[in-house]
Parts: structure tokens; C-alpha cells; sequence
């Protein structure tokens, strides 16, 4: 997979892609992740990107000129072309497992008052981490990228994306280690069991309780 990303603050990345199971994907050849600064693109000599809004109002916006050019720059045959904006569809499990069908991903970060609606043009999906505001898309994107990476096949181990919360609209298990004991907290006994099956159910059981006590809305989905 290669994954493109249009930022202001190209810098807000130099973690996620130098460190944990993001870098070794990159190693391992598995994923692709550039990030691009859209001032790059910009026509002005002071490389501005942004500009008052038609009608008045507070903030900038985001010119479309540069991100057009940008899109464009990068654009492939199978390109999708994401939006990152609080007015998009609330990113999910199923959405992160549907992305990493996707040959190429362009990721556009948001910043400042929005973007100018013209660029909505070149947009195939428009996507939202949650109904709250951030300063800017780069952590939204970063969010969406670290989601979906983890499910390309090679970057983790498949049983353990496949076991994951929200994958069947439930909440994870409780996990235990070392020691069995730990300041009179005591590992259940049924995990120590050996016994797959009473295992199995047990976590299908901790799960429902979970969910039913900490997400009910879930459990309409299913």
C-alpha cells in the first residue's frame, strides 16, 4: 500500500513514522508513507495557502489552487483521495478494514477555518475521528494511517487484529500476565484452566458484559 499525505506541519509526522509497527511495515516493504507539504504547491512567493473567507467570518481558509495541484501531482489510476474534516463519517473498524483494500490512499489534512468547498470536488470520502474539534487533520490523519497499516497482511499477526475490539461490534476481553497474583488481584481460573473451550466462552461472556456495561450502543449494531 502507499499512502500519501498533504499537511501543513509536515513535521507532526517524524514520530509516527520512526518509531513501533509503523517503521517496521516501512521496512518490511509492506507500506509506503510520504508526507507532502502543501506549500510546496503554492503559486504565491510567500508560498500562502490560505486567505480570508468570501462573506466574512472568523479564520482562514484553505485555498483550493495548491491541494488541487497537489492531488493532481500525486493522483494514480487507483488513487482515493481522503478528507479529513469533522463534518465527514465517523471512521470505524469496518471503514480501516475496507481501506486496506485500497491500492493508494492521498490523505488531506485540514488546518485553520476549513477548506475551500470547491475542493470537495476531488474528494472521494470524507472521513471524521469524532464529534470533536482538533487545531488540525494531522492528527486525525495520523489516527486513520495507524489504523489501517496494522491490518495489511505481514504487519501484525492476524489473530491479533482478528480478536480485536469492535471486529464482531463487541468490546475486547480482559487480558492478565505475571504474576497470578498481583496485590490480592488474582488471575480468573478458568484462563490457567488449559481448557480452550471454557476459555472461549469466557471471553465471548467478559466481552457481552463489557459491552453491554460500557457500550450498549454497540450491541445494536450487531
Amino acid at each position: 500500500m502507499k499512502i500519501d499525505i498533504l499537511t501543513l506541519f509536515p513535521g507532526m509526522f517524524e514520530g509516527l513514522l520512526s518509531e513501533s509497527i509503523i517503521k517496521r511495515a516501512i521496512d518490511k516493504g509492506l507500506v509506503k508513507i510520504q508526507i507532502h507539504d502543501i506549500r510546496k504547491y503554492s503559486k504565491d512567493p510567500h508560498k500562502k495557502v490560505d486567505d480570508y473567507g468570501f462573506g466574512g467570518g472568523q479564520g482562514m481558509v484553505l485555498m483550493p489552487e495548491p491541494i488541487f495541484d497537489a492531488v493532481e501531482d500525486l493522483k494514480e489510476e487507483n488513487s482515493l483521495v481522503i478528507m479529513m474534516t469533522p463534518q465527514g463519517k465517523t471512521f470505524e473498524q469496518k471503514i480501516a478494514y475496507a481501506l486496506t483494500k485500497e491500492k493508494h490512499l492521498i490523505i488531506i489534512c485540514g488546518h485553520y477555518e476549513g477548506f475551500d468547498e470547491r475542493i470537495r470536488s476531488i474528494v472521494d470520502l470524507e472521513l471524521s475521528i469524532g464529534d470533536y474539534i482538533l487545531t488540525g487533520g494531522e492528527i486525525a490523519s495520523m489516527v486513520i494511517t495507524d489504523s489501517v497499516v496494522r491490518l495489511i497482511d505481514g504487519v501484525i499477526e492476524e489473530e491479533s487484529h482478528l480478536n480485536d475490539s469492535f471486529n464482531n461490534n463487541l468490546l475486547d476481553y480482559p487480558v492478565y500476565t505475571k504474576p497470578q497474583d498481583f496485590r490480592g488481584m488474582k488471575v480468573p481460573e478458568v484462563l490457567l484452566s488449559g481448557h480452550h473451550e471454557n476459555i472461549r466462552k469466557w471471553r465471548y461472556e467478559q466481552q457481552l458484559e463489557r459491552t453491554k456495561e460500557r457500550r450498549p450502543d454497540l450491541l445494536k449494531k450487531g
